[in-house]
């Protein structure tokens, strides 16, 4: 499915993925780099690229045991990101439907840090070296 293999990929359910892309793309940087549909029309996944980090966007499979943060009450891991702000990173996630998870702060190992939810329930913690 994924395009451009790295070392690792990640894959990540979500309810809608035509709007997690555009999510991800306003808030977060991705790039989109193809769409996969499937033998019905209905869109089946979006490939993106965030950063060097090959990214798929899919909808819930619950056959499959792919199901959304959300739909199993909460996600054990949490990706985290490298912005260029995080105050306008998180203010830009919570206008798009993020729900706040850890406001922004100056951590003691010397990055400012936040972490929120993204719609589908999936954690991101934004991060920046304090200069």
């Amino acid at each position: 499915m994924v395009e451009r293999m790295t070392q690792i990929a990640v894959h990540l359910v979500v309810d809608d993925p035509a709007r997690a892309a555009t999510w991800l793309i306003d808030t977060l940087g991705a790039r989109e780099t193809g769409r996969y549909k499937q033998p019905d029309g209905t869109l089946l996944a979006v490939q993106m690229l965030l950063g060097d980090t090959a990214l798929a966007v899919a909808g819930e499979m619950p056959d499959a045991g792919l199901r959304t943060p959300a739909s199993m009450g909460g996600s054990p891991a949490a990706f985290h990101v490298t912005v260029d702000d995080v105050d306008a990173a998180w203010s830009r996630a919570l206008e798009r439907g993020a729900t706040a998870f850890k406001e922004p702060y100056d951590a003691p190992w010397g990055e400012r840090t936040a972490q929120f939810l993204d719609p589908s329930g999936h954690r991101w913690a934004i991060n920046r070296a304090i200069a």
